[in-house]
C-alpha cells in the first residue's frame, strides 16, 4: 500500500513522523506492506518515509514572511503533483499546510477523483480564517477530516464535515520524555539551579522577529537573577550560527543544544518561548511559560485592519479549553518588559505557578487519550482499503 503524507514546519514533520511509526506498527501487525512518500522533514525521512522534499525550512506565518518562500514552495508542490501522476498513492493524508497542500488535494481531485483523501490535524480556520471560503474548501478536497482539538471537532461537525475527534498526538510522545530528576541530572543542572528555556523559532522569520525580543528579556532576567541558566534547544540545527551570534551581540550566557529538546523542557523552571505545538509539551510537563508571537507590522496591520482576522487565543494550551491558561504576549505586547514581569513572577510567585500548574490538567482532560496516533493509522487504513 503505498501513502501519501504532506505537511510543513517543524511541526508538522514531528507530527507526521509519529503518525509514520504508528502506521508502520499496525502494517506489521496485519502483515501489511506500506510504501510512505512524504514532504516534510528530517524526523519524517528518520521515521521511514521517503522524502519527495524537505519542507521545514521553507516554511512562514504572514502576508510578507511568505514572499521569500513563494517560488521554493510551488517548486515542491510541482515535484510533488509530478510523482502522484506517475505513481498514484492508495491515500493521500495532509497534515496542516493549508496553500500547499489544498494545491495538490485540488489537482487529485481533479485528475484522481478516486484517491481518498485524509486531512489530519486540519488548519485552524476554526480559530481565525482569511476568507470565508477556506472551511469550504478544507472539506470539500477531504473525504474525513481528524480533529485535535475539542473545538475543532465541534467547528467542523456543525459544517456537515464528516469529522472525527482522535485526540491531540502529543499524548503519544510524553512517554519519550525523562523525569525532571533525570533531565536536570543528564544536563548538569543542579538542583537548586534555575533553569529556563528561550524557544525563539522554528520558523527562520521568527529569528527575525522573536529572537531579539526573547533575548532581551533574557538580558533582563540576567541581570535580575544572576544565577539563572538559559538553555535553547535547536529546532533546526540550521539555526545555530544566528542563535550563537546573536546570543554574542546581547551579551548572553546560554547553552545551545541539539537533539535533546525533551530533556531541556523536562528540566526547565520556566520556558519563555515561542506561540506552537511546544507550548503544548510544555503543559503536559506541567512546566510554567509566557508565550509570545510577533510579525511584520505590515503584515499584522493588514490581517487586522484590512482582513478583520480575529482570533480567540494564539497558544494551543488556550485554544484547547478556550480560556487563558498561558499569558500570550502578540505583537505590540510582546515587549521585553512585558515579558520579564511575566517571567519574575512565574519564577518568583509559587501561587502564580502553582495556579497554572493545576490548570494545566484541565488542558490535558481535553486533550484525549493515549494511543492518538493509532487511532488514525487505523482510520487511514479504513478509509484505503475501503475507498472513497
Amino acid at each position: 500500500m503505498r501513502i501519501f503524507i504532506s505537511t510543513g514546519e517543524v511541526s508538522g514533520d514531528l507530527q507526521g513522523s509519529l503518525l509514520i511509526a504508528a502506521l508502520q506498527r499496525q502494517a506489521i501487525t496485519v502483515g501489511l506492506e506500506v510504501d510512505i512518500v512524504a514532504l516534510g522533514g528530517d524526523k519524517m525521512l528518520a521515521a521511514g518515509a521517503t522524502l519527495l522534499g524537505n519542507t521545514t525550512r521553507i516554511s512562514s506565518f504572514g502576508l510578507l514572511e511568505a514572499i521569500p518562500y513563494i517560488l521554493p514552495t510551488l517548486q515542491i508542490q510541482r515535484q510533488a503533483i509530478a510523482y502522484l501522476k506517475e505513481n498514484p498513492p492508495d491515500i493521500v493524508v495532509l497534515i496542516d499546510y493549508m496553500g500547499p497542500n489544498l494545491a495538490i488535494a485540488n489537482y487529485l481531485h481533479r485528475h484522481s477523483p478516486n484517491i481518498p483523501i485524509i486531512y489530519y490535524i486540519a488548519p485552524q480556520v476554526w480559530v481565525s480564517t482569511l476568507t470565508t471560503g477556506d472551511t469550504q474548501k478544507i472539506i470539500d478536497v477531504s473525504d474525513k477530516i481528524l480533529a485535535i482539538f475539542p473545538g475543532e471537532a465541534r467547528y467542523f461537525e456543525e459544517k456537515k464535515a464528516n469529522v472525527t475527534w482522535v485526540g491531540h498526538p502529543l499524548l503519544d510522545r510524553m512517554p519519550e520524555f525523562p523525569s525532571r530528576e533525570v533531565a536536570r541530572a543528564n544536563l548538569g543542572i543542579a538542583d537548586d539551579a534555575i533553569s529556563v528555556a528561550l524557544l525563539p523559532a522554528s520558523r527562520p522569520q521568527e529569528l527575525k522577529y522573536l529572537m531579539p525580543v526573547i533575548f532581551q528579556t533574557a538580558k533582563l532576567l540576567q541581570e535580575k537573577i544572576p544565577q539563572i541558566n538559559f538553555w535553547i534547544p535547536l529546532s533546526l540545527e540550521f539555526y545555530r550560527e544566528k542563535i550563537e551570534k546573536a546570543l554574542q551581540e546581547y551579551g548572553l550566557q546560554a547553552t545551545v543544544i541539539s537533539g535533546q529538546q525533551k530533556e531541556v523542557l523536562a528540566a526547565a523552571d520556566l520556558a519563555i518561548t515561542k506561540c506552537g505545538t511546544v507550548n503544548l509539551e510544555l503543559g503536559l510537563l506541567k512546566v510554567p511559560q509566557v508565550v509570545l508571537y510577533r510579525l511584520h507590522p505590515f503584515s499584522y496591520w493588514v490581517a487586522m485592519k484590512i482582513l478583520k482576522v480575529k482570533f480567540p487565543f494564539a497558544s494551543p494550551v488556550n485554544l484547547m479549553v478556550m480560556k487563558e491558561i498561558v499569558p500570550e504576549f502578540i505583537q505590540e505586547r510582546a515587549t521585553a518588559e512585558n515579558l520579564t514581569q511575566a517571567a519574575i513572577e512565574l519564577l518568583l510567585n509559587t501561587e502564580r505557578k502553582q495556579q497554572m500548574q493545576a490548570n494545566y490538567q484541565e488542558m490535558r482532560e481535553n486533550m484525549g487519550e493515549v494511543g492518538v496516533c493509532d487511532r488514525v493509522a487505523s482510520e487511514i487504513f479504513k478509509l484505503a482499503k475501503s475507498g472513497k
